[in-house]
């Protein structure tokens, strides 16, 4: 197969009591990676190629139109000359990116040669108001100079920032020394697979995309199957607004994440990894590939690994768009050529995942912690932790902040000194509320500053760590219009499966812009909202579901009781603001 995604492989047809629906689904090899090299060759997706495609593979037309319609980043009509991409999510629309794409509508929305976007996140979080010219991100400052760029021919997708020249708290390879230390001493056999596990299980690692699942049990478990072939699986495809810590760490420390999902393919018994990247990431993806690339020529990356009898293989799959394939099981359902829709669970991936095969499948960030465990211990990790947290954490700040940008940062570090490392609020302005975990988390407000970033001290607080996105929102700021700004997000990303996120999250935003569009408070719907919430968390089958009305329902709690403290003769801290 093309497009530098790797072999994908056979669909195997389910066996396993639960996987009943998965029968139906078109079997053969994916098209994903042929169609995203077709994309990537023409720009778009010629209608004579895609017939071609299906001669070729066998494979019915309206089975390659319902994989086309349903993801974001493949086009079936030939670009402008210039494909101009604003973001309009929370962290940019803080910046006024609202008022910035209604500029540059105005200066190029007569220019025949420019086609303008607002898309969704672009994970460029910290350079607010961000855009993409040609799918080359930048600061909104530089459309100009992008654009002309592009009229004159020039389509290069920028360099990957690739941070502090000093390394952070969890590489263990000091500047100029050998990198893939472990992973040598693995296939030498000086550690074996038990002692990882062991160390991992014991240091109290979770998984940092977002679900804080123990990585140690999770290793385990699939190393316990027996079903083969068993693969890997890093999830780079972070979407989510306020998002971008994994864009960082794949830029900075590509030799960490490689090393821990190579550690993981070695434990788990896997012979083929892949990176799962989302397309906008095209920087870090470069960095990726010429880390393979060097892992190949120090014999790290092949059939008989430094002679040691074992076979590993690692590829990158480009993402063809998507939030909901931040969720496992719809990465996967994506990776074997279908539209990516979760799988209702269980069975989990760790025992039917990829092709119906044990799937190994963590996150950049989680991958990345795993070399400096194993080499310096269980204990060592845990002491890094504050309290009763353990280990290092990367939070992505973006938002009214002075400082945007990723910081790794002790486990159990409060909101306030996670803040106070990023300067503080913009401007010096007071602090209305923090979501501290990504779009997915509920609002906190001021009062909760001395909150620790751990997760069970997050949920105790009315919010969660998530995968560590920080949005800080400064006074003076509609704190109502943010989190309706947030479901909108959902809204457009919902997959659509179920009905529960697909119409839930429809009518509560059309509610929403009802209320915001007269300038009204809240109160008339807010008995609708609090059943829409219900219903979509209670029966939504994934977590976007689950979690869309969170953040709103957040901002009426914190209103509620910004009243009744005005009430009992105290300032609300919470209270919002018109803009």
């Amino acid at each position: 197969m093309s497009g530098g995604n790797g072999q994908v492989g056979m669909r195997v047809q389910p066996r396993v009591p639960g996987t009943e629906a998965r029968d139906g689904k078109f079997p053969g090899p994916s098209l994903m990676p042929a169609l995203t090299a077709l994309q990537r060759e023409h720009g778009w997706l010629p209608r004579e190629e895609l017939e071609a495609l299906s001669r070729e593979t066998h494979r019915p037309l309206y089975e390659i139109e319902g994989l086309i319609s349903f993801y974001p980043h493949f086009r079936t009509e030939p670009p402008a000359k210039v494909d101009l991409h604003v973001c309009h999510d929370l962290s940019c629309w803080l910046h006024g990116s609202d008022e910035r794409i209604a500029e540059i509508k105005a200066r190029y929305g007569d220019d025949v040669e420019i086609e303008i976007q607002e898309v969704s996140c672009l994970g460029r979080c910290d350079i607010a108001p961000a855009v993409a010219v040609d799918e080359r991100p930048a600061p909104l400052a530089d459309t100009d100079r992008l654009v002309a760029a592009a009229r004159n021919g020039s389509h290069d997708v920028g360099e990957a920032e690739r941070g502090a020249e000093e390394p952070r708290p969890n590489d263990p390879y000091a500047p100029g020394e050998e990198r893939y230390r472990v992973l040598r001493r693995v296939l030498s056999g000086e550690l074996d697979s038990e002692e990882i596990i062991s160390a991992l299980k014991d240091s109290g690692l979770r998984g940092m995309g977002g679900a804080g699942f123990p990585t140690g049990n999770k290793w385990e478990l699939v190393s316990n199957q027996e079903a083969e072939p068993k693969y890997a699986i890093c999830n780079a495809d972070e979407s989510e607004p306020g998002s971008f810590k994994d864009r960082q760490v794949l830029a900075e420390q590509p030799h960490l994440v490689l090393e821990g999902l190579l550690l993981g393919m070695v434990v788990t018994g896997a012979e083929q990894g892949w990176v799962f990247i989302r397309h906008e990431y095209g920087p870090e993806e470069e960095v990726l590939r010429e880390e393979l690339t060097s892992l190949r020529e120090a014999g790290l990356l092949g059939e008989d690994v430094l002679g040691s009898g074992k076979r590993l293989e690692v590829d990158v799959f480009t993402s063809p768009g998507g939030y909901i394939l931040g969720e496992e099981s719809a990465l996967i359902e994506c990776m074997e050529g279908h539209r990516g829709e979760p799988r209702n669970k269980p069975p989990f991936p760790g025992v039917y995942g990829l092709w119906g095969k044990p799937t190994l499948m963590n996150s950049v960030e989680t991958f990345a912690d795993v070399p400096v465990i194993v080499e310096r211990g269980a204990d060592w990790w845990q002491d890094q932790g504050i309290g009763e947290a353990t280990g290092l954490k990367f939070f992505a700040v973006s938002g009214h902040v002075e400082r945007p940008g990723v910081y790794c940062l002790p486990m159990g570090t409060t909101l306030g000194e996670l803040l106070e490392a990023a300067g503080g609020v913009q401007g010096g302005a007071e602090l209305l509320a923090i979501q501290p975990g990504g779009a997915s988390s509920n609002f906190l407000g001021p009062e909760r500053l001395d909150v620790p970033l751990d997760f069970d001290p997050m949920v105790e607080a009315g919010s969660m760590l998530g995968a560590g996105a920080v949005v800080v929102v400064a006074e003076g700021t509609d704190l109502l219009a943010s989190a309706t700004n947030v479901l909108r997000f959902f809204r457009n990303e919902s997959c659509g499966k179920c009905v529960p996120c697909r119409v839930g999250s429809h009518k509560a935003l059309l509610l929403l812009n009802e209320v915001l569009s007269r300038g009204e408070g809240p109160e008339a719907i807010e008995s609708e909202l609090e059943q829409l919430e219900e219903t979509t968390r209670m029966t939504s089958i994934c977590g976007l579901g689950q979690v869309a009305l969170g953040p709103v329902m957040s901002v009426l709690r914190m209103r509620t009781e910004g009243q009744e403290g005005e009430q009992a003769g105290e300032v609300g801290p919470t209270r919002t603001h018109d803009a």
